[in-house]
């Protein structure tokens, strides 16, 4: 059975995040004010319906979904793109896949311990993030 997500978790450490933003073809403007945010993220998790909310100073994303089930995801806010996303349990493991103009896009998480861990992918760049759970 996959782990239980809600919570609230602080930022705490990422790499690679550059590199990401570029594949995504994130302008360099943009690029520079994303680098200095530390985000938080609140989950709120029953059975298979999820949010999951990116929250900063600068812009809030919030992502609604069944687990399982494919939507078209709008990432205007993010990247000026839609994209066909499913986001599905690989044992306890949180798999998204975001189909559209960017190949190899999407992200996982997974909990080791109190440590959210959030790997995002696009091209070939991969980013990783670390949250700690505070509630």
């Amino acid at each position: 059975m996959p782990p239980n997500l809600t919570g609230y978790y602080r930022f705490v450490s990422q790499k690679n995040l550059e590199d990401y933003l570029q594949a995504l073809n994130i302008n360099v403007a943009l690029r520079k004010i994303v680098l200095l945010l530390k985000p938080d993220k609140e989950i709120e998790h029953w059975g298979d319906h999820m949010v999951v909310k990116t929250l900063s100073t600068f812009r809030n994303y919030i992502m609604e979904f069944e687990v399982g089930v494919e939507f078209e995801e709008d990432l205007r806010v993010v990247d000026g793109r839609k994209c066909q996303t499913i986001v599905t349990w690989e044992e306890e493991q949180l798999v998204c896949v975001q189909k559209g103009e960017v190949p190899n896009r999407g992200w996982r998480h997974w909990m080791e311990g109190d440590m959210l861990h959030l790997e995002l992918t696009a091209r070939g760049a991969v980013c990783k993030q670390v949250f700690k759970k505070i509630r």
